[in-house]
């Protein structure tokens, strides 16, 4: 067996491949590992090279990728599963490093540290000009509350802060002994000295920090993204740095890499920057390397798949007959997350029908849906594991019985309460059937707009009224209402769902919302 190591591997790491005598270890580098593809087993990669469709092409015997490190961008995950290629990487290896380059950067801010040393080093000598702050009892905000995001709030801890948090997708009971508080994003913003982000990049995300983010924020306040450089609207940041109203920022990270020096808000002396090396320590090197090593030798050996981020290998028979209630099952969790309020705590899972047969990849393709929007690559493979970590609790119901609909129902708890959606498979597509018990028809594919209202006259014409002079074309419209009779100070609900020619903007969604009848009212775009 080849195994193909593209890119610089601990000596640690290379020792653990290297005690399987049968494989042949190719040692190799980015510019000269192509020549070795066509006879490579195994690849491993950090973030240098890129294992393209093209790249896969020349690996006709390829099994199993191994990243050494985290982010898997580098990796054309569609393609590999195609090719029947599990890729693997090392979540958590580089955690402690980041962790500690956030409270570095912190530390830099508070105490002008670069800015005295340029000056000491020039012949000053300004000890007035260079009066910091402690970190002690200021406020702290996390955006997001992953792995790095907890070791910064143990290091943090340390320092005697006050530490706030903002993750929709993390259990309130897993995170209690922590000494953190779960607040919304707006708290966050308002009540934060230092904020930090520790989010992946999402449709959601991409440029969370903008001109409305900041003006919620402190005077004064001071931003550190050690995450991914595009949460950051930059030129909301220079206009925050030019007014005052950002005392400073501290950025590992950048929309466009490397940066040129050039930036205008690079110019600003309370702006810190480092070149994308928060996971770059010897030890975080060391560690991914050994792990990658290990998961690549248990794969390989015994078949075991430890931190695989693609689908795992099906027959295509095997995939045909449960394909279809995957794709149902991750949209019904995609919709009801969507729709959902409050914290995440628990997702259940009851099969009407046929389906209850076999559900595990089912069960986990509904999990994916539900922590889809969390920001992490959250697949088939690690859905489950994902979950656990978040404190989430995943339970399942089965419900064989005779002229029944094949059908699944998912509900997600909250700390704001359970949210409960149901739909079936037509022709082999999705579609939604019922949500919190009110029957309501429509596929779940494409863009649409969720809403729950008083049911009372004039809330239709409102919504085409709404939709028609913002130019949104209403492809389907399903409505259904409570099925019970209004009682005295507790009208009938309604629940619409509108499928759309394309997403609807916030400023349309907002026009809907002003309509006293209406409760909720949220777009949610699914795959087609």
């Amino acid at each position: 067996m080849n195994i193909l190591v593209a890119e610089p591997l601990s000596p640690a790491g290379l020792a653990i491949l290297e005690k399987n005598t049968d494989w042949n270890i190719i040692v190799s580098s980015p510019k000269e590992y192509e020549a070795h593809l066509s006879d490579a087993d195994a690849l491993v990669v950090r973030s240098a090279v890129k294992v393209t469709k093209e790249v896969l092409a020349k690996a006709p015997k390829l099994k199993a990728i191994g990243r050494a490190g985290v982010g898997v961008d580098n990796v054309d995950l569609n393609a590999a599963t195609e090719a029947g290629v599990i890729v693997m990487n090392t979540p958590g290896g580089n955690s402690i490093s980041v962790a500690e380059h956030t409270l570095a950067l912190m530390l830099a801010m508070a105490r002008f540290v670069p800015q005295a040393t340029e000056s000491t080093k020039s012949g000053k000598w300004e000890k007035k000009k260079f009066i910091g702050n402690e970190l002690r009892e200021k406020t702290l905000g996390l955006i997001g509350l992953g792995t790095i995001g907890r070791g910064v709030v143990q290091r943090a801890n340390a320092f005697e802060m006050k530490i706030l948090a903002h993750d929709p997708f993390v259990n309130p009971e897993s995170v209690a002994a922590m000494n953190v508080t779960l607040v919304s994003l707006d708290d966050l913003l308002a009540q934060s000295d230092f904020i930090s982000l520790h989010t992946a990049l999402t449709p959601e995300t991409r440029c969370m920090i903008n001109a409305a983010a900041i003006q919620k924020m402190k005077p004064g306040v001071r931003i550190v993204n050690c995450a991914r450089g595009e949460l950051i609207d930059y030129t909301a940041l220079l206009e925050g740095l030019e007014s005052g109203k950002v005392g400073g920022a501290a950025l590992d990270v950048f929309e466009k890499e490397p940066t040129t020096g050039e930036e205008s808000f690079l110019k600003f002396p309370n702006v810190i920057a480092t070149p994308h090396i928060a996971a770059s320590t010897e030890e975080a090197q060391e560690i991914v390397g050994v792990r990658i090593a290990q998961q690549l030798s248990d794969y390989l050996r015994d078949g075991v798949a430890i931190n695989a981020v693609n689908m795992p290998q099906l027959s295509p028979a095997e995939y045909k007959s449960v394909e279809p209630y995957m794709v149902l099952a991750q949209r019904l969790g995609e919709f009801a997350a969507h729709i959902a309020e409050g914290n995440m705590v628990a997702i259940r899972i009851t099969y009407h029908g046929r389906v209850a047969d076999n559900t595990q990849l089912i069960r986990n393709a509904g999990v994916v849906g539900a922590l889809r929007r969390s920001g992490e690559r959250v697949n088939v493979v690690n859905a489950m594991q994902i979950a656990a970590a978040r404190g989430i609790s995943v339970s399942e119901q089965h419900h064989v019985r005779q002229g029944r609909i094949d059908a699944i129902h998912l509900e997600i708890e909250t700390s704001g309460g359970r949210t409960r959606v149901g739909g079936t498979v037509v022709m082999d597509k999705p579609r939604l059937l019922r949500v919190d018990g009110i029957p309501v028809e429509v596929p779940l594919a494409g863009d649409l707009i969720y809403m729950r209202n008083l049911d009372v006259p004039g809330v239709i014409g409102h919504v085409g009224n709404v939709l028609g002079a913002n130019k949104i074309n209403i492809a389907n419209f399903s409505l259904g209402r409570e099925e019970r009779e209004p009682s005295a100070g507790k009208p009938v609900q309604a629940v619409a769902v509108v499928e759309t020619d394309g997403v609807a903007s916030e400023a349309a969604m907002e026009q809907l919302r002003s309509n006293p009848a209406v409760i909720i009212a949220r777009t949610v775009s699914l795959g087609k």
